[in-house]
């Protein structure tokens, strides 16, 4: 701690540390889940693992490797998993006790009645027919060959499961945790608004908006590009453009000086509008952009000395298919779902409203989040957790059932873990639920079938009215029954 340390732009920050010198936007995303970059200036903290911008930042450290944020997720993560105790199969536990049972009772059918006088080659007999016929084959395979045909059905399906015992978990779950940033949205922000004022056309508006933003990396400038781009826009480049860190840009466009950046930007500018009578009022807009912030937006003005040109809303847009996703998971039978985020209230509130979650818990630490599953689980019973970055991997650990986005997720996502989606389709995950109970009711079906057959066959051997041949040829049949039927969940 106390060493000094200087992060250029595009490094990922080494260690938690706070900074002494320099400005910059950094992507908390994988620690925080924030969709934004976040503007950092002297005195701010950043956290190991985030990724700094377009700005050097000399940082002092404040933690040491061993005890950053980073570590300490990592630490959550183990901890979790040690704690998530592996559940016995049951046929297993059965196993163990009913073999030597069967094979006791066999020794009993002989000792006893011979003993008593009713003949040892009868009982003999019998007792060799009972210990066929209550063999528990059909029984121990009745879970292994569903759940062999269940997986590879999934995986045929986009969807990777780490063992039967998590489909098997699966089966139970009726409350579904979700991260919002890069699961329930697609974790880039775009534009979702432009509205251009009196007196300004929307073709001006993306022009002069991308000619700013064109050479910088910064995710919203990106957004802007990619809107005046699909808007099949012409953009020129803008001279002169110099960053204004944590406020926008400026920068000459047609030999005139534009501007584009925040609310408070235009309203530090207020003294060059209030000279010239054609300028739009800012405060008329205000209530407008705040609206459009309420709605989980981040509002940027574009303007010059004469006026202000219009407004543009940049969101980290909600999946087309989450919605979808969230009412077929209540069709399947989930009685909540809840949104997890470490992003602000009001873009975790947007989102969820959006998607038609039953909650939203926002603004969560790795930390906070691994013990809001915690508490769902004492609350409700099973949970699963669904994310895709290293925030959400000690919830992924804490979850009884931790399911990864995977083309999104991060690697310690992915690796932490129970399910793996092969892609970001959402419609995967009401699936997956409703296609672990379709495997639980063929599991439980084997089961009862197999229990059935060997009652009847060890009753019947008992009587005397079951002969060796038939009691193999019946055990035979049930095996091929029970197997044909686990094979049943090899169709999609």
């Amino acid at each position: 701690m106390g060493d000094r340390f200087i992060v250029r732009p595009g490094e990922a920050i080494p260690t938690d540390g706070e900074i002494v010198e320099g400005n910059s936007n950094v992507n908390q995303a994988p620690v925080t889940g924030e969709s934004i970059p976040v503007e950092k200036a002297e005195g701010d903290t950043v956290f190991a693992a985030t990724l700094n911008g377009e700005g050097a930042l000399t940082v002092v450290a404040t933690k040491t490797a061993a005890d950053n944020t980073l570590a300490r997720i990592i630490e959550l993560v183990e901890e979790a998993q040690g704690s998530k105790a592996q559940t016995q199969r049951f046929i297993e536990r059965f196993g163990r006790r009913y073999s030597p049972i069967v094979l006791a009772t066999g020794i009993l059918i002989v000792l006893v009645p011979g003993l008593l006088g009713f003949g040892w080659a009868e009982w003999l007999s019998r007792a060799t027919v009972f210990i066929v016929a209550a063999a528990p084959c059909a029984l121990v395979i009745s879970i292994p060959i569903a759940l062999v045909a269940a997986i590879g059905t999934a995986g045929r399906q986009g969807v990777l499961i780490k063992g039967g015992v998590h489909l098997e978990r699966l089966a139970k779950i009726r409350v579904v945790a979700m991260d919002k940033t890069g699961t329930l949205t697609r974790g880039v922000p775009v534009v979702t608004h432009f509205e251009p004022t009196e007196g300004t056309s929307t073709n001006e508006l993306l022009r002069v908006a991308a000619a700013l933003e064109a050479r910088s990396a910064h995710p919203l400038a990106q957004a802007v590009v990619a809107a005046a781009d699909a808007a099949n826009v012409p953009v020129a480049a803008a001279d002169d453009v110099q960053s204004l860190t944590g406020a926008g840009i400026r920068g000459d466009v047609d030999g005139e000086l534009q501007y584009i950046g925040s609310p408070d930007l235009f309203s530090a500018l207020g003294g060059e509008f209030t000279t010239n009578p054609a300028r739009v009022d800012l405060p008329v807009l205000l209530a407008h952009i705040e609206k459009l912030q309420g709605e989980g937006n981040t509002v940027v003005l574009v303007g010059n000395a004469s006026r202000i040109m219009g407004i543009i809303a940049i969101a980290d847009a909600i999946r087309s298919s989450a919605q979808a996703a969230v009412n077929a998971l209540k069709t399947a039978g989930m009685e909540h779902v809840i949104m997890l985020t470490g992003d602000n209230r009001l873009a975790g509130n947007a989102i969820g409203a959006k998607a038609g979650v039953d909650e939203v818990r926002a603004e969560l630490t790795p930390d906070e989040k691994s013990r809001a599953i915690e508490a769902l689980s004492r609350e409700y019973g099973p949970v699963a957790m669904v994310g895709d970055g290293v925030n959400d991997a000690p919830a992924l650990a804490a979850a009884h059932v931790g399911i990864a986005m995977g083309v999104a997720g991060s690697d310690v996502a992915l690796e932490t873990a129970d399910v793996a989606f092969m892609a970001d389709d959402l419609s995967k995950l009401p699936y997956l639920m409703q296609f672990s109970q379709r495997t639980w009711r063929v599991i439980r079906h084997n089961i009862a079938l197999s229990i059935v057959v060997i009652g009847v066959l060890a009753l019947t051997a008992l009587t005397g009215a079951l002969s060796l041949p038939i009691a193999v040829l019946v055990h035979e049949i049930s095996e091929f029954v029970v197997i044909a039927s686990g094979l049943r969940l090899l169709r999609s």
